[in-house]
């Protein structure tokens, strides 16, 4: 007879092993969804208006681009980038916002400030894009949430759009590392002018723009944090809206079923949207109404999504692409993962407020999940899930008097495994290598070498582990210390190397 706690273990670890499984065959999904709609979007740019259809009409947005940056001797490329796009240039204004910290105390590799950087390299332009380009420096401490702030207060938005109405403007985001595609306002235009736009859009961002200088484990490790982008972040967005949109058909239809369903939907089938703070767009009146960007943590990126998401506001698919840095060491990559983390954590003071605030079905999901997903599985999934795949092999032979058990118990683990090496290995470098053609800057993606090819499809998990040692940092630094300051990604040193 078998243990009441082998029997219970053996359960979990099915489950474990079974969600496992699912979760990797709905990336495979994710990604084909999100690549179809970029190859489907890049084939029709042609047809989008172009700058002088788009300068004649008065319904066109104007954009004001926000581009925080802190010691980034890089900038220059970025600033190009955004400024070579395909939009009238009356409508489309750049704001580089620094800090005057570093203006005073420029960082000494660099000899000068960012501020200074940028202020040469406006005074090189012709004097049309010169009147593109301006530079606010935020007094004071602060991260990039105040930086960003700073720059959208009302006597700088009304310099910058004058008497546009505030559902005319959308407030958009780049790192400083970021490489636009040229057409994205176009595209933006295009939607607004004829469906109505939405009133936030997150982009596709690919950790490429330095592939080329990445060692092989740099290039698997941006291979994989290219996918997150692509099979969840994106996908998750189209999805989000399909259902929301399913779901309002309904109750147009039935709407006494609807309300007895919604809290079912909206617990059960929402999903939290994921912004990432660069390629994202938000309409500045839906912008002031949340307060602006979210200064309560470590990244306001993720606290935007889900702050519009708590209101009611679905973000759209933007399907074109960007381009932008990975760190180039280790350490780098571990101290990346370990702001984003800390972000986690103090996330979950945000969503605790919102829910207590809106005690909806939809915010309690969204606390729920950012703890389950977020909190507990990001530091121990690395460590966890081969465990309960070796013990649902072991175990399996416990019922082997039990076919069904006894099958399942093998299958699970070993479909898993199967997958993580397929999805994360083959599947994630083919569907990246798809996208090449459409790359806002050319880089070769190709694995050609034996070496590459083995680290990419037998070490795809490399990327995880050092998301969990990052975790694990700020973990330890909380309990020993009782907080933990997140470091930004040191881009000086690896200019002067």
């Amino acid at each position: 007879m078998i243990e009441w706690y082998w029997a219970l273990l053996f359960f979990v670890s099915l489950v474990c092993n079974g969600r496992a499984a699912f979760k990797l065959l709905v990336d495979w999904k994710g990604m084909l969804t999100t690549c179809r709609l970029v190859e489907d979007t890049y084939e029709r740019l042609d047809a989008l208006p172009d700058e002088a259809a788009l300068e004649r009409d008065a319904r066109a947005p104007v954009f004001v681009h926000l581009v925080p940056a802190f010691q980034e001797p890089g900038i220059a490329t970025t600033l190009k980038a955004l400024l070579e796009s395909r939009y009238p240039h009356g409508r489309l204004h750049i704001v580089v916002a620094v800090k005057e910290d570093e203006e005073r105390a420029p960082h000494p590799a660099m000899g000068i400030s960012t501020g200074e950087l940028v202020r040469r390299f406006r005074d090189e332009l012709p004097p049309l894009y010169q009147k593109m380009l301006s530079v606010v420096a935020l007094p004071g401490p602060g991260r990039k949430a105040q930086q960003l702030n700073w720059a959208l207060r009302p006597y700088v938005l009304k310099s910058l759009v004058g008497d546009y109405e505030t559902s005319q403007v959308y407030v958009a985001c780049s790192d400083a590392d970021s490489i636009p595609d040229r057409n994205i306002y176009r595209w933006l235009a295009n939607d607004v002018l004829t469906t109505g736009g939405s009133l936030a859009y997150q982009g596709l961002t690919l950790s490429l723009a330095n592939f080329r200088r990445l060692d092989v484990r740099g290039r698997t490790c941006a291979i994989q944090q290219s996918s997150i982008f692509i099979r969840v972040s994106i996908a998750r967005l189209i999805n989000e809206a399909r259902r929301v949109a399913w779901f309002a058909r309904l109750s147009a239809r039935a709407p006494r079923l609807a309300r007895l369903l919604r809290p079912v939907f909206e617990l059960g089938f929402r999903r939290s949207q994921i912004c990432l703070g660069h390629n994202t767009f938000v309409r500045l009146d839906t912008l002031q109404a949340i307060g602006l960007f979210p200064t309560s943590g470590a990244t306001e990126d993720s606290t935007l999504g889900y702050a519009l998401g708590a209101r009611g506001v679905v973000m759209k698919a933007l399907p074109l692409l960007e381009l932008n840095d990975l760190p180039e060491t280790t350490d780098g990559m571990v101290r990346q993962n370990a702001r984003w983390y800390k972000g986690v954590l103090d996330d979950v003071d945000f969503l605790w407020r919102e829910w207590r605030a809106r005690p909806t079905a939809y915010n309690l999901a969204q606390l729920v999940r950012h703890v389950g997903n977020k909190v507990i599985e990001w530091p121990i999934a690395a460590a966890v899930y081969p465990v309960v795949g070796f013990l649902g092999w072991h175990l399996a032979y416990q019922f082997s008097d039990r076919p069904l058990w006894f099958v399942l118990g093998i299958a699970f683990p070993s479909i898993s495994l199967g997958l993580t090496i397929w999805v994360g290995g083959i599947v994630t470098q083919d569907l990246i290598e798809s996208l090449a053609p459409y790359y806002p800057r050319p880089v070769d993606v190709a694995r050609t070498t034996l070496k590459a090819k083995f680290f990419g499809i037998f070490r795809c998990q490399t990327y995880w582990l050092l998301a969990t040692r990052g975790a694990w940092r700020v973990l330890w630094a909380q309990a020993r210390e009782g907080r933990f300051e997140p470091a930004k990604t040191d881009r000086v040193t690896r200019a002067v190397r």
